[in-house]
């Protein structure tokens, strides 16, 4: 099983800096994901900023969330240690 979400932080260019369980920092790119269905309102960058961790994973305020396996395995390697 792949580590669950602890913090997670959205930026302007539409990515999330995400803490892990295991104390790993990534960067997720979450703009291919915005282009459909329910996370369209998410291009509102004043809705997606407003993500939070929920049960190890991730949700918006708005319903929608991503799979903690999804993020954890697409997201890169992220050097800034500050969350």
């Amino acid at each position: 099983m792949n580590p669950r979400v602890k913090k997670v932080k959205a930026t302007r260019d539409y990515n999330l800096i995400i803490e892990f369980t295991n104390g790993e920092k990534k960067r997720f790119n979450a703009k291919p994901y915005l282009n459909s269905g329910i996370f369209l309102e998410l291009l509102d960058y004043e809705k997606f900023r407003k993500v939070r961790p929920c049960f190890g994973s991730i949700q918006w305020e708005t319903g929608q969330d991503l799979c903690p396996d999804t993020l954890y395995l697409e997201s890169k390697k992220y050097s800034n240690q500050n969350l």
